[in-house]
């Protein structure tokens, strides 16, 4: 079982399927489809079952994954380690939508300028999902909102900088009054992402603040139809304010501090003891970064 063999076994699974993994590799497809038989036979067991034109992992398929994801990382690691410590080579780095949106397209576009070799890869999700994409070797590094929940990030698994410190506000339809319980303690509709994003977890806490709760949550993949149905009417949101400077709703809505509660860190984590000349000149060019514009 060798390293290429699994980075082929990775593409796969991470590609869903052959045709995109050989495009994503640079092979052809029937040496992609060769390298998983001879991995499969190497183990003795199947890692994949096809079912119609969709490839599924089998249980051991399953196995293997996490394995796989960890070896291909010490592997980057022990060739940084030998190699001129220079940023190169692939960093696979994690961030909130709000944060992809608004604060790295100028950070990123220095980083390649400055870093040309490194091959950066990102990855969109909520907070909980990239904190266990980070905990399985799936990502090197994330951009996550600090979570609410104290035991949330063990300091035994993780290591985290504050780069950015966003304020959250309540999002009202214009004119409307904040908050509205009726007598039972019940208030609007929270639009949210679903659960695992530390920004419902704090709007959630807000609410308890007030001696309210929702009457339901909506539950919405990203922020501008958030606030789009906010406007329309359908509920309130809390949002970091500087995602509403992208929002073409001015007039729309009405935005309300929530006082400290609505002071939030975004963290760079990364796994414990894991180091690599990429992710620190990452971090240092973050810090650089807020250093220069939001001193904490």
């Amino acid at each position: 079982m060798d390293l290429s063999a699994l980075t082929i076994f990775r593409a796969v699974v991470r590609e869903n399927g052959v045709t995109r993994a050989a495009a994503k590799l640079n092979r052809v497809q029937s040496n992609v489809t060769t390298r998983i038989r001879q991995l499969e036979e190497t183990l003795g067991t199947d890692l994949f079952v096809r079912e119609g034109r969709r490839l599924i992992l089998t249980p051991a398929g399953e196995t293997l994954l996490p394995y796989a994801e960890r070896l291909l990382a010490l592997a980057d690691e022990a060739r940084n380690a030998v190699t001129e410590n220079r940023p190169q080579g692939r960093l696979r780095l994690g961030t909130m939508e709000s944060t992809a949106a608004r604060r790295l397209p100028r950070v990123l576009a220095r980083y390649h300028q400055r870093w040309p070799e490194v091959e950066l890869e990102l990855a969109q999700g909520i907070t909980r999902a990239l904190i266990d994409s980070v905990r399985a070797f799936e990502l090197d590094a994330a951009l996550i909102a600090r979570p609410i929940e104290p035991d949330a990030l063990p300091v035994e698994h993780f290591e985290s900088v504050p780069v950015f410190r966003e304020e959250l506000v309540l999002l009202t339809p214009s004119g409307r009054q904040p908050l509205e319980p009726t007598r039972n303690g019940v208030g609007p509709t929270l639009v949210a992402f679903e659960r695992g994003c530390a920004y419902r977890s704090y709007a959630i806490r807000w609410f308890e603040l007030q001696g309210i709760r929702p009457a339901r949550v909506l539950e919405l993949g990203s922020y501008h139809p958030i606030v789009a149905c906010v406007a329309a009417g359908a509920g309130v949101a809390i949002a970091p304010r500087s995602v509403l400077e992208l929002s073409s709703l001015d007039g729309e809505v009405d935005l309300h501090p929530i006082g400290a509660l609505g002071r939030v860190d975004t963290l760079l984590i990364w796994r414990k003891g894991q180091s690599s000349a990429s992710l620190n000149a990452l971090r240092d060019l973050l810090q650089g970064e807020t250093a220069s514009t939001q001193p904490f």
